[in-house]
């Protein structure tokens, strides 16, 4: 029996049964002719500040659901389906043409950089903080990439303290490069997204088209032209435990950045530009493919969170939207990630080193752009080795895994979850992107927008048929009227001036 055996046999029924997972799925509103909408967030959504489940990321016009924390991938998806309704019903009935949720995670077609709405969050110093975040953001990096939606999944295992994270994490990282393969689905762009930025993409069809893509790409989000910081390369934040991590985010978070502080917190007419001019404003400033996280406590920094109570759980942050999914992702998929997580944290995860960090960065683009090119070749530990063979390996160890969670939670769906991984590995024209591409070439002439457009009203007609009861409207109602009296609430108990309260806020990251 191997090492990996043991630890899953050693893995009772009773601590499958506590792990725990949660689905942020991130989405533009978009208008029927393909553009960004550019309306405010809508009221019958609720706070965007204090609703729990229906909130915005970067941009106004960009929705974020959220489901709470579920014990079964089927209750997680249930959850996550029945946000999208309330939200279609919703964006159906707020305007004559109604908007659309953009299914692609690279954006609809873009207005000026400048004009891309900032989240808006009320008057309170929390919720101006929130919008002037995300200023820096686009002073730093420009509001088109922020524009970018994703899938992040949130997973936990009971019994697992802050090391044992950390070595799932060091395992991410090193295997990551199998879920951009299996699910990434953004291998083509709008060229309004590249505007002015040397690329390298090159254009599907006539050269007038107005579609842009690699043609073995997998995930262009998550490559060069996706969340990317020539600032943040700087950083070099080992995972090798807590206290490293955070002594690392902790110097990112203190340490004043030039050509940050050439754009100043304030502008010369008081405006705020940013909220610190240091290397990252906050600790989600910084881009990963998966982080370590813990609840926060009303006020609580989340440096301060992981210092003080360990990790509570993972993020994962690198799941393309899946276009043809009208909630983004499938459950299989979610049963999957289940399955990859658990190898990561029981399998052996030796201490990363620079030399490390440099070739999963190595891996990472050069699978995100070039992943279903035949016989490509990744770095493990110093070496080559075919993206297929390691691939390959890493799912025949997952299988004593989803036995073991099919036995604890009956039925074959983790099984079933695993071979359909086995048979897309050998089968790349069967990936969510190569899936994209065809669709573009074969159904809408190569137009990212007309495809895009299909495929979030086939989401919209799909969810609008389902079941939905009055007490279903009711209760998400409730829950948006209850999220506005919390703004308001929130707004009131404002003591300090904004200043002030900017100061406190950012000082606590020196703590």
């Amino acid at each position: 029996m191997s090492t990996l055996q043991q630890r899953m046999a050693a893995l009772s029924a009773q601590r499958l049964w506590g792990m725990r997972r949660g689905i942020e799925r991130e989405g533009l509103r978009t208008l029927p002719g393909g553009r960004l909408a550019l309306t405010p967030h809508p009221q019958a959504l609720g706070s965007a500040l204090t609703n729990p489940h229906i909130t915005t990321d970067y941009s106004e016009s960009q929705l974020e659901l959220i489901t709470g924390v579920h014990a079964s991938v089927a209750s997680c998806e249930d959850e996550l389906t029945e946000l999208h309704q309330f939200v279609q019903h919703t964006l159906a009935a707020q305007a004559p043409e109604g908007e659309l949720l953009w299914p692609s995670s690279m954006p609809c077609m873009l207005p000026p950089d400048e004009t891309i709405p900032l989240g808006r969050y009320g008057g309170s110093n929390i919720g101006r903080a929130k919008s002037i975040y995300r200023m820096g953001l686009g002073h730093r990096y420009g509001r088109r990439m922020q524009t970018i939606s994703g899938i992040h999944y949130n997973w936990s295992l009971p019994g697992v303290d802050s090391d044992a994270y950390f070595g799932l994490i060091r395992n991410f990282r090193r295997q990551s490069f199998l879920l951009l393969y299996l699910f990434g689905a953004s291998p083509a762009l709008s060229e309004c997204f590249v505007l002015g930025r040397a690329h390298g993409l090159q254009p599907m069809g006539d050269a007038g088209g107005h579609t842009l893509f690699l043609p073995h790409a997998t995930s262009l989000r998550m490559g060069r032209l996706g969340y990317q910081s020539e600032a943040q390369a700087q950083l070099s934040v080992s995972y090798n435990g807590l206290s490293g991590y955070a002594d690392s985010l902790r110097e990112a978070l203190t340490r004043p950045y030039p050509a940050y502080e050439a754009i100043g917190v304030q502008g010369l007419g008081g405006d705020y530009n940013q909220l610190a001019t240091s290397l990252l404003q906050i600790e989600n400033e910084f881009y990963g493919t998966i982080r370590p996280k813990r609840v926060v406590r009303s006020g609580e920094r989340p440096l301060h969170a992981l210092r003080e109570r360990g990790v509570e759980y993972v993020e994962v942050r690198l799941m393309d939207l899946d276009p043809f999914v009208s909630v983004g992702i499938t459950g299989q998929t979610m049963q999957l990630l289940d399955i990859f997580l658990l190898h990561c944290l029981l399998t052996d995860s030796p201490p990363d080193t620079p030399a490390e960090i440099d070739a999963l960065k190595h891996n990472q683009h050069s699978v995100a752009e070039r992943g279903r090119e035949p016989g490509l070749e990744l770095l493990r530990f110093g070496q080559g080795v075919a993206l297929v063979q390691w691939g390959a390996q890493i799912l025949d160890e997952c299988t004593p895994i989803a036995r073991a969670l099919d036995a604890a939670f009956g039925g074959d769906d983790y099984a079933r979850a695993l071979q359909a991984a086995k048979a897309l590995l050998h089968r790349p024209q069967d990936t969510p992107s190569a899936r994209v591409l065809q669709a573009l070439a074969q159904q809408h002439g190569n137009d990212f927008k007309a495809f895009g457009l299909a495929q979030a009203r086939a989401a919209q007609q799909a969810l609008r048929a389902l079941p939905w009861s009055a007490a279903q409207q009711q209760r998400m109602e409730q829950l948006s009227a209850q999220s506005l009296q919390a703004q308001r609430d929130i707004e009131r108990a404002d003591a300090l001036d904004f200043e002030a309260w900017r100061q406190d806020y950012v000082a606590v990251a020196t703590q």
